[in-house]
């Protein structure tokens, strides 16, 4: 329901993107369904028309109520999967986490994966009910899912290989990604402060209410395209994660570690399984502010040659399409 572009919205449009190019790139004939105004290049795009509006009242927002029924997504998704059955696939890699996907899916050679935590009532009840195999993105997220009776596979997230180059290290702290509440701006703020260090916020505005209450007074630049976002990660002194949920995987916090840039963080959700403490960043207890302040000057010590080969041994996304090859196979 958001468009696809350069500078991608959030972690998961950011990951179904490199999915799509990298099986392409495999020699897979690959049909990207999306929404309209998506820009992707060297995939073939089938797009959706949804109003920004209905897409902006339908998104997951992990600190709020869940949202209400959106007509017109509805019949978004009506009108994606009736193209899909005209078209037909031999297999379907589902990413959307809206309980319309997995009801009418239905019937097709599809694996859904689950990308959060099993946050909204009608999206746990429509996974639950669903025949066909989910996969989760972390242990972390697994577990949960577990919780709520889901038995689902695991395919972690990745990022892609890149050349950071070697640009001379500014000391300043960064938190990048969208701007919710869930993320915790505030307090990598008041920690970043704590450990002496400036601190740039980059991403897109999730929650204007949030931007407009909490954050107001917060200088926050624009979202980047991944380039600049990876070149800008390899100047900064750290990446700051201070999760304020059971962060479902961190791609923020990988990409930052290929970029050979440290990160500092909560010990929340799946962090511990993307960050290698002590070799490629340290984490704090949820919510302890001087223990936050902690890891970022442990963080800075660390040898960014060493980040980078840790992130680039764990985190690459040639395993992720190991993975969803091995499990898409399961048609084919």
């Amino acid at each position: 329901m958001t468009p696809l572009g350069p500078v991608p919205a959030g972690g998961a449009q950011a990951f179904v993107a490199d999915l799509a190019q990298g099986l392409g790139a495999r020699g897979h004939q690959v049909q990207l369904y999306c929404a309209a105004g998506s820009v992707l290049a060297g995939v073939e795009l089938v797009t959706v028309e949804v109003p920004a509006a209905d897409a902006e009242a339908a998104l997951v927002r992990p600190a709020g109520p869940p949202a209400a029924p959106v007509p017109a997504l509805r019949r978004g998704f009506e009108s994606l999967f009736a193209e899909l059955r005209r078209r037909g696939a031999d297999a379907v890699s589902q990413h959307a986490f809206d309980a319309e996907a997995f009801e009418l899916a239905a019937g097709l050679p599809v694996v859904h994966t689950l990308h959060l935590p099993p946050l909204v009532p009608a999206v746990v009840e429509a996974v639950q009910a669903a025949l066909a195999p989910v996969v989760t993105v972390s242990i972390a997220t697994r577990r949960a899912w577990a919780g709520v009776g889901v038995g689902a596979g695991l395919i972690r997230n990745g990022v892609p290989d890149f050349d950071p180059g070697a640009p001379p290290v500014e000391r300043t702290a960064l938190i990048a990604g969208r701007v919710s509440p869930e993320k915790g701006i505030p307090d990598g703020l008041r920690a970043a402060d704590l450990a002496g260090l400036p601190v740039r916020v980059v991403g897109s505005i999730y929650d204007r209410a949030y931007r407009e209450g909490d954050l107001r007074g917060v200088a926050i630049e624009p979202a980047l395209r991944r380039a600049d976002l990876w070149a800008l990660m390899a100047r900064s002194a750290v990446t700051l994660m201070p999760a304020k949920w059971e962060e479902p995987f961190g791609l923020v916090a990988a990409e930052a570690q290929v970029a050979g840039c440290p990160v500092a963080g909560y010990r929340r959700g799946a962090l511990p399984e993307v960050v290698e403490e002590g070799v490629s960043g340290f984490l704090a207890e949820p919510d302890d502010l001087e223990g936050l302040a902690r890891a970022i000057r442990l963080a800075l010590e660390l040898d960014r040659r060493e980040v980078r080969a840790s992130g680039r041994r764990r985190l690459l996304f040639d395993r992720v399409l190991d993975d969803y090859e091995l499990w898409l196979r399961l048609y084919i």
